[in-house]
């Protein structure tokens, strides 16, 4: 009797226990990809240095890739939840080092994308989100042309009225990833990043707009593992989105072949971004967006830019420009016509004074879906996502539907250039202008040169949650190859270029 007591007692205590714990809901969704892909994504057929010439592009024409991404919320109450976000690829089928290759099974397929927690301050209506977390700047038009990416750090919420908000963003996009092979002693030594944003979104009748401004400290050896003469001024910094060294410094084409970047006297240098973005819904279907911003990324340390006639000018790595994007779009009951375009900062032609292109951090523009990064350009990874140094019209019909389930968007773009052509002659070789090509920045663009951008995407709705996205782009190159032979000393070489196209299948599930 007394041990069924004791039982009955635990049971009790067991009981009581749970009834007084907090129930925590778990919620899963994601997206299966599956995709195949054919196409040429290289610019340049053959060029030609120090008397090789060598083969553009050695990719396979042909692609299939697969990813999946995770998404597992734990929710307690409408006040507090944490996330986690998990990546499965993208595996490319046969490909060893990604899982793809006979019996898979690549112990670095699995990724952490994302993992935050979401807490409301007691007493308030501030909302807090910590960890690792998905950050685009505030912007309209074509996306955002400074930021937006996966980055570790703290935003906080604030909801005054109905009309006015506001928005806290600390972010540290790197720390202790520098590597000084000269003095172990300083590894880790002024190499973080920190970036500090205010958003204040205003929404009234028909019209929103959130101005935001960003400030940022970059500390001296944070864009480079070694900074001193004997190091290349590119080395990467190991991100997984974005190119800092190329975003955020000179086009890396500028200077001698090995282009290195003296040591400066500031720990840390400063950033700074600022935009308005302004969309207007009052005279619905009519819808129009303009968007402005403005970056400044302070010189750390100056280099030698290499003339045509072998002489070279000290140079700044200051970088700051601006850019103003727009469109206007009207919708009907078949489909939305619209056109959009943009304006971007180019250099002058003098390096001295630094670049003149805006700086960014992991830009993601979308006005395009080849060079931009406006559908689901992954099995053939979108080559340029920023504007710098560019202007561009374009001209679209979107979401086009005359049968149940299936939709249309056909565009057509020309990319232009602002970079003044007095920059070549400091470029390393003819075809310098494809450096950035591929490193999550665009070509580089000169008053001469232009690239002209079609588009159609075709998204048919098997299932609810089963959609078949096929894409079809095309590129006229019309990159001047007689402004590029001036580049350098006289032996800068040439290149000969090509039209890019592409053709994708790509089957989403979606939960």
């Amino acid at each position: 009797m007394k041990r069924i007591c004791t039982l009955l007692l635990a049971a009790g205590l067991l009981f009581g226990a749970a009834t007084g714990a907090s129930a925590i809901d778990f919620n899963a969704k994601g997206q299966w990809l599956m995709g195949f892909g054919v196409g040429n994504a290289s610019p340049m057929d053959t060029y030609r240095a120090n008397g090789v010439k060598t083969k553009g592009n050695t990719e396979d024409d042909f692609q299939a890739a697969q990813r999946l991404r995770l998404q597992l919320d734990a929710v307690a109450s409408e006040s507090l939840s944490g996330t986690v976000y998990f990546e499965i690829g993208t595996t490319q089928w046969g490909k060893s080092s990604s899982g793809g290759a006979l019996g898979a099974d690549a112990n670095n397929a699995i990724k952490l994308k994302r993992a935050y927690i979401d807490w409301a301050v007691p007493q308030s209506d501030a909302k807090v989100r910590m960890g690792i977390q998905g950050v685009a700047l505030p912007n309209v038009a074509g996306g955002s042309a400074i930021m937006d990416t996966d980055v570790a750090g703290i935003t906080v919420n604030y909801k005054f009225n109905d009309n006015v908000g506001l928005t806290a963003l600390w972010a540290r996009p790197l720390n202790d990833n520098y590597v000084d092979n000269n003095k172990t002693t300083q590894n880790n030594y002024l190499d973080n990043m920190d970036l500090f944003s205010l958003m204040v979104p205003l929404t009234f009748d028909g019209v929103k707009v959130t101005p935001w401004a960003m400030y940022g400290m970059v500390g001296k050896n944070a864009l480079n593992r070694q900074w001193d003469t004997k190091s290349s001024a590119y080395d990467s910094v190991g991100t997984s989105d974005g190119n800092l060294p190329y975003s955020l410094r000179p086009y890396p084409g500028i200077g001698a072949t090995n282009f290195k970047i003296g040591k400066t006297g500031n720990d840390y240098g400063t950033a700074f971004w600022a935009g308005l973005p302004v969309a207007i819904t009052l005279w619905d279907p009519l819808n129009i967006e303009l968007d402005i911003n403005y970056g400044y990324m302070q010189g750390m340390g100056r280099f030698d830019a290499l003339k045509s006639d072998g002489t070279t000018k000290r140079s700044s790595t200051e970088r700051q420009g601006w850019l103003a994007k727009a469109l206007v779009e009207y919708k009907l009951d078949w489909g939305v016509p619209g056109i959009f375009g943009w304006y971007a900062s180019g250099d002058d032609g003098n390096p001295k004074n630094g670049s003149q292109r805006m700086p960014s951090i992991a830009a993601s523009g979308n006005f395009t879906s080849f060079i931009g990064d406006g559908n689901m350009g992954w099995i053939r990874q979108d080559y340029s996502l920023t504007y710098d140094g560019t202007w561009g019209i374009g001209a679209q019909v979107r979401d086009i539907s005359f049968v149940e389930d299936l939709k249309h968007t056909l565009r057509v773009a020309y990319w232009g250039g602002t970079n003044s052509t007095g920059m070549v002659k400091y470029m390393n070789n003819a075809h310098a202008w494809a450096d950035g090509w591929g490193n999550n920045t665009g070509p580089y663009l000169t008053t001469n040169d232009g690239l002209v951008e079609f588009n159609l995407v075709n998204s048919y709705k098997i299932y609810e949650n089963l959609e078949m996205n096929l894409e079809l782009d095309y590129i006229i190159n019309c990159m001047d190859n007689s402004t590029w032979k001036k580049a350098n000393d006289g032996n800068a070489g040439s290149f000969s270029k090509q039209d890019m196209w592409k053709a994708q299948v790509v089957f989403a599930y979606s939960f």
